[in-house]
């Protein structure tokens, strides 16, 4: 396996650069010249971190099917919107520019977020044609769209089931209501958007199950193709569901495999 750290800035000058934070893609790529799938992992945090229990354990995930797997370390506050998404969108301009040397297929690239990192996941994929975007130097028209998308227990909605941190933390207590519709994720949803994944838990407190069932109904509205699991037990946050993510419930544990085999099926297609 190839193992690094990657500044995904380095040597490009972005709004926030030399503040202290420096954006990093880690890679788990894996050896051979067979060209295979990847996945690009968003970990949770409410824009405020990202979460170590949402990160190299899901890569090691879909390592050990044959993915290769990349995990964002995404810029959060105070750094606001757009940051967190051209960050995003500069990854996938990596990870595509160098699918050649890597073996990655880059016409079946994954983007699974966790959380916020599903919300930002999911703002790719209803965003990743916007001009402003391409505006960015480093980022590449036609190079950011993710051929699908890996949604769990996602931030959706800034409406009446939002979790509010993380939009505050995304674009700040005074943001406009164009800006808090634009990155309602429900409100965005057009042909633009990949199939997608999606789980929850139906008890989720922090972020509550509506925010998925909104997605989805907007979803099917566009007639965009997508696969949904509600558990009925969980809290929050519970990344694999098992000790190795230090949080265990019983059946939710299944949600990988359950995904896995709707990577194969989409990949397939």
């Amino acid at each position: 396996m190839i193992a690094k750290t990657i500044d995904i800035w380095e040597n490009i000058d972005y709004t926030y650069k030399g503040d202290g934070f420096v954006p990093t893609l880690d890679t788990y790529i894996l050896k051979g010249e067979k060209k295979r799938p990847a996945v690009l992992i968003c970990p949770g945090g409410g824009y405020r971190h990202t979460s170590p229990r949402e990160a190299e354990a899901i890569a090691l995930q879909f390592t050990r099917v044959g993915y290769h797997s990349f995990v964002l370390y995404y810029s959060v506050a105070p750094r606001r919107h757009p940051q967190p998404l051209l960050d995003l969108a500069r990854s996938m301009t990596i990870i595509r520019e160098n699918a050649e040397e890597w073996n990655v297929d880059a016409g079946k690239i994954a983007v699974c977020g966790f959380s916020a990192g599903g919300h930002l996941a999911a703002s790719l994929g209803v965003h990743w044609n916007k001009s402003y975007l391409f505006k960015q130097e480093g980022i590449k028209e036609g190079w950011t769209k993710p051929n699908l998308l890996i949604l769990s227990y996602p931030v959706i909605t800034e409406g009446e089931f939002a979790h509010k941190g993380s939009f505050e933390n995304l674009l700040g207590s005074d943001a406009s209501k164009e800006q808090r519709e634009e990155m309602s994720i429900e409100k965005q949803v057009g042909v633009q958007m990949p199939p997608a994944f999606i789980w929850h838990t139906f008890e989720d407190s922090s972020v509550p199950v509506e925010n998925s069932l909104l997605l989805a109904k907007a979803m099917r509205e566009k007639n965009i193709p997508f696969e949904m699991h509600i558990y009925p037990d969980g809290v929050h946050g519970l990344s694999l569901a098992t000790e190795e993510t230090d949080i265990v419930q019983e059946g939710v544990e299944t949600w990988m495999d359950l995904c896995i085999n709707w990577l194969k099926r989409e990949f397939a297609k």
